[in-house]
C-alpha cells in the first residue's frame, strides 16, 4: 500500500506525548488509528475524541509483557482488517551512570525500548506483509551520542538505530519500509518518567522550552517521512547537530562529552 493514502495505523505509547500527537495526526488525515499504552483510561479518552468506535480503537497494551502485543494486533486486525503503518514508540528513560546503575536497571530499560520493539515488529510483520506497509520505529538522537549519565538510555537506542538497519536490509523483499526516527527534546513526559517507568506528577521539566520542539510538529514530520518512506528522520536543530557531529566527527565529539563527565558523575542518580 501506499503509505501516504489513508488506512490504519498502530500506535505503542499512545497515551501521552509523541504517541497521541501522531494518534491526533493521522486522525487528521483520516487514517483509523489504534492507540495502545498501560494507561487505558487515556487512551480510550483519546479514542472517543478521535472519531470512537469504527474510527478508533483504545487496547490495553504492556509491550514488556509476551503476548501482549500480540493480543492487541489481533484486536486490530478484528476490528479494521489490516495494519497499513506500525509505529513502536512506546519507551522511557533510566538514568544514571555505570557505577550508579545494576543490571536489572539496564534489563528494565531494555524490555521497553529494545524488546519492547521487537515485539512490535514481530506481532505487526504478518499484517505488514500483506500490506507491504511500513514500520517505523522511534529511537534518539541519544543513540549517537555518548551522553554520560545516560548509559543504559544510549544502549538503548543505539540498539534500536541497529534494529532498523538491519529490519531494512532484510525487509526490502517484503516490501516493508522501515523508518527510524531519531528526535532530540520533543514535548512528552518522558523526563517525567521514573528509572521504574512509572509517571511522576509532581516531576518538572528539566529542558530549557526553547530547545523542545511542540509534539504535534514532530507528529506532522514524522507522518510525512514514512508517507515517502524515508530511511530515517532526526529530528530538532541540535538533534540533526548532535547525528551530524557523531557521523563526522567522532573524536570531538566524545572530547565534548567528556568534559561533562565530571559534572554528572558527581550527581545521585533519580531514583523516584
Amino acid at each position: 500500500m501506499a503509505t501516504s493514502a489513508a488506512g490504519v495505523v498502530l500506535i505503542t505509547g499512545a497515551s501521552s506525548g509523541i504517541g497521541e500527537a501522531m494518534a491526533r495526526e493521522y486522525a487528521r488525515r483520516g487514517w483509523k488509528t489504534v492507540l495502545l499504552a498501560r494507561r487505558v483510561e487515556r487512551i480510550a479518552a483519546l479514542a472517543q475524541a478521535l472519531g470512537g468506535e469504527g474510527h478508533s480503537l483504545a487496547v490495553s497494551c504492556d509491550v514488556t509483557h509476551d503476548g501482549d502485543c500480540e493480543a492487541a494486533v489481533a484486536r486490530a486486525l478484528e476490528a479494521f482488517g489490516g495494519l497499513d503503518v506500525v509505529i513502536a514508540n512506546a519507551g522511557f528513560g533510566v538514568d544514571g551512570t555505570f557505577d550508579q546503575l545494576t543490571i536489572d536497571d539496564v534489563r528494565r530499560q531494555f524490555d521497553t525500548n529494545v524488546y519492547g520493539v521487537m515485539r512490535t515488529a514481530k506481532a505487526a510483520l504478518p499484517a505488514l506483509v500483506r500490506s507491504k506497509g511500513a514500520f517505523v520505529a522511534i529511537g534518539s538522537v541519544a543513540g549517537f551520542l555518548p551522553a554520560p549519565g545516560s548509559m543504559a538510555y544510549n544502549m538503548s537506542k543505539a540498539c534500536v538505530t541497529s534494529l532498523c538497519d538491519t529490519l531494512r536490509t532484510e525487509w526490502v523483499p517484503k516490501g516493508i519500509s522501515v523508518t527510524h526516527v531519531a528526535p532530540g527534546f520533543i514535548e512528552s513526559e518522558i523526563r517525567r518518567v521514573d528509572r521504574q517507568g512509572t509517571f511522576k506528577e509532581t516531576r518538572r521539566e528539566t529542558i530549557p522550552s526553547w530547545l523542545i520542539m511542540p509534539a504535534h510538529t514532530a507528529a506532522r514530520k514524522i507522518a510525512d517521512a514514512v508517507a515517502s518512506r524515508d530511511d530515517e528522520l532526526v529530528l530538532t536543530l541540535h538533534g540533526k547537530f548532535g547525528v551530524a557531529m557523531s557521523r563526522h566527527a567522532p573524536a570531538l565529539t566524545r572530547a565534548i562529552f567528556r568534559l561533562a563527565a565530571p559534572r554528572v558523575g558527581s550527581r545521585k542518580a533519580r531514583d523516584v
